[in-house]
């Protein structure tokens, strides 16, 4: 690594351990017709995206000290489109549980969505308005386990339905883990029956929640909490706090690089920087 004064996303030397391997592999399966592995480093690739997405700024705006913004471009929808994002997400994810004592897939998982603005640029085409919570732009669905982890990502134009949403969810959720793992999902009363519905043709037992109906304002509901947490640990970074990609692709990728930022900092237990001087 060049030398430079380090930011506070830079990737430790631990941290750099768990990514590296998946990087290295990849670069090998691409290299280019000359034998030219170029000149950035992968490392400061990585520090590069991981400071994007907790700062929030733009490809141009990203310090001189990084890589030129073409490269970090280059690898961020290189690794988008074939997958390696999320390979390292799923890799630490694996990680964690197993650390905490659990199987690598969970058996419950935690279904929610979140509406978003969409920025000044993005496209009209891959946006629209949430007619009930009045907001215009993107819809972000996860799946999370127990432990605040994200096992399925989609992004959709705000203006679809919750259910549109949950089916996609549960579609990823079974291509993503072993078959049979997961056995049963918790949904607000957001989701209707279609994705109950769509559960059991997927082998998912779809249990919506009631809210009790005299609670005013929010109240954390049992396990469904989580995915609560989930979306408040995406407002950390900034990059996420609006929707700023013009293809709801990135936009779910930066779900992967949030997440495993946060992984590998549990993993190395290396605390995460608040921002609340910021």
């Amino acid at each position: 690594m060049s030398e430079r004064q380090p930011y506070a996303t830079d990737v430790s030397d631990e941290r750099w351990a768990l990514i590296e391997p998946v990087i290295t592999s990849w670069k090998v399966q691409h290299r280019s017709v000359s034998g030219h592995q170029g000149r950035p480093e992968m490392r400061e690739i990585v520090n590069a995206l991981l400071y994007q997405s907790r700062s929030g700024c733009q490809w141009d705006l990203l310090p001189h000290d990084y890589p030129p913004p073409g490269a970090v471009k280059y690898y961020f929808y290189a690794w988008r489109d074939n997958g390696t994002d999320q390979t390292i997400h799923d890799l630490l994810r694996w990680q964690v549980r197993e650390r905490r004592c659990r199987l690598a897939d969970p058996s419950l998982v935690v279904l929610d969505t979140q509406s978003l603005h969409a920025a000044a640029g993005v496209p009209a085409a891959t946006t629209g308005r949430d007619a009930n919570k009045k907001v215009p732009g993107r819809k972000r669905g996860l799946a999370v386990d127990v432990l605040g982890l994200v096992i399925a990502v989609v992004v959709l134009a705000a203006s679809a339905h919750d259910n549109a949403a949950g089916i996609a969810l549960l579609d990823k959720v079974v291509a993503g883990t072993e078959p049979g793992a997961v056995k049963k999902a918790l949904v607000d009363q957001g989701f209707k029956a279609a994705v109950v519905d769509h559960g059991r043709k997927v082998g998912i037992e779809v249990e919506v929640v009631q809210r009790n109906p005299g609670d005013t304002g929010f109240v954390p509901q049992p396990k469904r909490w989580v995915v609560e947490q989930v979306n408040g640990v995406m407002m950390v970074y900034r990059r996420r706090v609006r929707d700023y990609e013009h293809r709801p692709a990135s936009a779910e990728s930066r779900v992967y690089w949030a997440m495993s930022d946060r992984m590998s900092r549990m993993l190395t237990e290396t605390s995460t920087p608040t921002w609340r001087g910021a």
